[in-house]
């Protein structure tokens, strides 16, 4: 019915696909208000967008919070309510929030002051916020911003990649004497994992083996919220390790995409996907691991616990739920965990210091996971003395895999893992996983662009005019237009270099050009 601001962009494709995410697909029988989120693959190309910050958001936002550059987030705020002057006996509204930013407490935060406002008194209301929410700063990572919006201030600090990874976000805020007293959100981003994981806590380790492994995953809910939520969470369980794969939180039949997924030609894609109508179990039952959750009910004692079922059991009409699936783990089952979570409920400790609990276990047992593979690439890049001035800087050594298996002896995952089992195969099994190939990448462009850096470093320590003294004027006008493309490479890149290093290296390339014949000169400063 309605875009804000106006001015914004979308294909039809992509109006018609937020149109039907924007609504649960099944019946829900549910009157009142519920929230949940969806994702969507941008069509028509690459779209330039207003903030044009240089990719420094990028570069400072963990992994996870990088701005998507081929993805929409949608955050949905939907509302079936009786309404007898209505066709349909019902009134049924969604107000979608649409960003690249994942961050999906702040906008369902957003989402629950302003849409009560919105069914109430419409237009109006939403052009008086998109003012306010223009005028907010933009997302820097480190920062803590105070967000005005409809009589309250939300107040969130930004994560950064230089964050100590588990560490808590800070309690208390410096209040600055905020009136009214800002509404202060813990994060900007993380689920309640406690909650969300319900059903499956005592198969938490096994989701995780899944989600490392890029496997394709199919969540079955009662409902967008349900959905959304379990995959989110479960995206979210391999923290600080970026979950490489497409994820979508809720899905529905009309989809784009649907008969890529659906079809039986050709291996499920590495996604993980949450679906609602029964009408999937049908048309996704030849996938390899499908997750089947009921309402998610907050209660005193554990929720009942899903079992792990084949695949050959999955129902049609009536499925149970279930993990059903024939995947057995590498890693035996860590009891501990279960046993604190247990101590927690019995205690009746709130459902956040439960999901920390969860949340550290989970990382503690990525960290074990991913500190021998760190070590490993860290040992391919050359030694620093290898790094001259006059010489192309040496190139990183390949990442065997043999090599590296070979490490694990004396410095595996036992060194920080209590944890028993088959730790060789899960790593087998990961290097054929997208996200093996995104760490990788990922640490290999921070490896180049670290010896980029040195060897400007090693550049600018270097006695230049000596080396000039018996080269020829060929050498000496090659030698300038390297360190002139090493320097714009330096700055479009921003490679982690000093700007003193920078400002040297320019002084360096003017004194070279200073010493060469006046037409040699006129044709380099043109240049």
């Amino acid at each position: 019915q309605l875009v804000y601001p106006h001015d914004f962009r979308l294909t039809e494709k992509e109006k018609t696909s937020i149109c039907y995410l924007s609504f649960p697909d099944s019946y829900s029988g549910g009157l009142g208000d519920t929230q949940f989120s969806f994702r969507l693959r941008q069509s028509g190309g690459q779209r330039t967008t207003h903030y044009e910050d240089g990719g420094e958001y990028n570069r400072e936002a963990p992994l996870m919070l990088q701005r998507e550059a081929a993805h929409y987030f949608g955050y949905v705020y939907f509302r079936q309510v009786k309404d007898s002057s209505m066709k349909r006996g019902y009134f049924q509204k969604s107000l979608v929030l649409v960003s690249r930013l994942p961050y999906v407490n702040l906008f369902q935060s957003l989402l629950q002051l302003i849409a009560p406002e919105y069914f109430d008194k419409l237009e109006p209301c939403l052009e008086a916020v998109c003012n306010e929410i223009d005028q907010w700063p933009p997302p820097v990572p480190g920062q803590t911003l105070n967000l005005p919006v409809m009589g309250v201030v939300i107040q969130v600090r930004i994560p950064s990649r230089v964050d100590k990874p588990g560490s808590s976000p800070v309690k208390q805020f410096n209040q600055e004497n905020l009136l009214p007293a800002p509404m202060v959100l813990p994060s900007i981003h993380e689920l309640d994992l406690f909650r969300c994981f319900q059903p499956v806590l005592i198969h938490v380790q096994m989701l995780w083996e899944l989600m490392l492994l890029g496997e394709p995953i199919v969540v079955m809910a009662p409902s967008p919220t349900v959905s959304s939520e379990m995959v989110l969470a479960l995206t979210s369980c391999l923290a600080p390790l970026r979950y490489c794969c497409d994820y979508r939180p809720y899905f529905t039949i009309h989809d784009s995409e649907f008969k890529e997924y659906t079809t039986r030609t050709q291996a499920p894609p590495n996604i993980v996907v949450g679906v609602t109508n029964p009408f999937f179990i049908k048309t996704l039952q030849h996938w390899p691991h499908i997750l089947r959750v009921g309402e998610l009910r907050m209660s005193g004692d554990l929720p009942k616990q899903v079992k792990v079922k084949k695949l050959a059991k999955l129902k049609t009409l009536d499925t149970k739920p279930g993990i059903y699936t024939s995947y057995k783990t590498f890693l035996h089952k860590d009891k501990t965990l279960i046993k604190r979570l247990l101590k927690g409920i019995q205690r009746k400790r709130p459902s956040e210091v439960q999901s920390a609990l969860l949340r550290r276990h989970l990382l503690e047992l990525t960290q074990s996971f991913i500190i021998p593979l760190e070590h490993y690439i860290a040992s391919l890049m050359p030694l620093q003395r290898a790094i001259t001035p006059w010489k192309n800087p040496p190139q990183i050594r390949p990442f065997r895999q043999e090599d590296f298996m070979k490490t694990l002896e004396h410095a595996g995952p036992q060194l920080t893992c209590v944890l028993k089992g088959d730790w060789l195969g899960l790593y087998r099994r990961f290097f054929k996983s997208p996200n093996f190939d995104g760490w990788y990448r990922q640490r290999h462009k921070e490896m180049t662009q670290k010896l980029e850096a040195l060897h400007l470093e090693a550049i600018c320590e270097a006695n230049i005019v000596a080396w000039m003294k018996d080269k020829s004027e060929v050498e000496i006008v090659d030698l300038v237009l390297k360190l002139r493309e090493k320097l714009v490479r330096a700055r479009c890149q921003h490679l982690p270099v000093k700007e003193e290093t920078l400002q040297r290296v320019g002084l360096y390339i003017e004194t070279i050009i200073g010493s060469l014949p006046e037409d040699l000169q006129a044709v380099l400063h043109h240049h």
